[in-house]
């Protein structure tokens, strides 16, 4: 029989102590054998909640200290690469906390896709986006049992329906993580197959560039990635109060809520791990210390929205949230227009650069 494969999952995050149980149970449940996880500047007791799970040896927790010159998520990458963790894994892939994957073969684990894609050496666990639908407050509800709505296959537009993060083989050929997509290939090691999560290869240019699957065809048939951005209206306040990992000066606003905010389709196809989270949490939350900083987490949470409302920004931002319905398609003829548009550009940005390349 096969060994297992040692899966690392690289992370940062910052004051989600109320999300990480889930997140950690749930990934745990789907195969993730290893967890790099690195916070920084937190305000929640998270990084305490690392530190036990450490101590417990459930993962592996490194803080950090900003300021970051081009954000604590790129500063996390960095130093990952260099971790002893790195080359102790078989396989990686750098995730979000509001990114979880959802396998649909064999017994819903990570081993079982890889097992299912012989060959493969590069995974490409393209985005579902799940809207907010109107969800208020969780109330501590489970994120994946919150939000079962999502965007529709083969959206044009916004691009990012598109976007993709990548399940790669270490040791072959690349050095490094990124946060899209392995970097540093390295020279004269055999051309990796890349390959979406419907098990079809990608074309040949995904060996050195491409962060978006092709939108006219099926990818999620064996694996998708659900990503919860939004979250209830009270997380996304939050999420907005922290602001981003990979551009630290940037904010949300209500344009990173309404292109996310699809709510088209039903799928509860994660609820197929249900079961093995639930006995995941349970040994997680069986540990007292590391149950109490959760539970003061999540008071943390709701202390803090409720002086966020004092501000008027803040409550203008909620009542927003409040007012816009849930976003829809683009209609065929505006998602032409705006893809042909979008590859005029294209084209344009490449002349210039050839004429550039000239002179």
């Amino acid at each position: 029989m096969t060994a297992a494969p040692r899966i690392l999952a690289i992370t940062t995050q910052r004051n989600e102590g109320a999300v990480l149980p889930e997140w950690l149970a749930h990934h745990r449940a789907v195969g993730i054998t290893d967890f790099l996880i690195f916070s920084n500047d937190c305000d929640d007791g998270s990084d305490g909640m690392l530190a036990r799970a450490a101590e417990r040896g459930w993962l592996t927790h490194v803080p950090q200290q900003g300021p970051f010159e081009e954000g604590p998520q790129w500063a996390a990458l960095k130093a990952a690469a260099r971790h002893p963790a790195m080359a102790d894994a078989d396989w990686v892939i750098v995730l979000d906390v509001d990114e979880f994957v959802n396998v649909h073969v064999g017994d819903h684990t990570l081993g079982a896709l890889i097992e299912a894609m012989p060959g493969a050496d590069a995974i490409a666990l393209t985005w579902r986006l799940f809207g907010n639908c109107g969800v208020v407050s969780r109330q501590g509800r489970a994120v994946t049992d919150s939000f079962t709505r999502a965007a529709p296959a083969g959206m044009l537009w916004p691009w990012r329906a598109s976007l993709f993060k990548t399940l790669w083989r270490r040791g072959g050929a690349y050095r490094k993580p990124g946060v899209h997509r392995p970097r540093g290939l390295v020279p004269g090691a055999p051309t990796p197959r890349w390959v979406d999560g419907s098990g079809r290869d990608l074309p040949a240019r995904f060996v050195r560039e491409g962060i978006f699957t092709p939108p006219d065809r099926p990818v999620w048939d064996m694996v998708q990635l659900n990503h919860y951005a939004l979250g209830a209206m009270e997380d996304y306040i939050l999420k907005c109060d922290r602001g981003r990992a990979n551009r630290e000066a940037d904010s949300f606003d209500m344009s990173y809520w309404v292109e996310r905010n699809f709510c088209v389709e039903e799928d509860r196809s994660i609820a197929a791990t249900a079961a093995a989270r639930q006995r995941e949490l349970g040994l997680l939350m069986s540990d007292p210390e590391f149950a109490d900083l959760a539970r003061a987490a999540a008071v943390w949470r709701q202390e803090r929205f409720a002086a966020l409302m004092l501000e008027e920004k803040w409550r203008a931002l909620w009542g927003r949230l409040v007012l816009a319905p849930p976003s829809r398609p683009l209609p065929p003829q505006a998602a032409a227009q705006i893809l042909a548009w979008g590859q005029r550009a294209i084209a344009a940005q490449s002349a210039t650069k050839g004429q550039t390349g000239r002179d």
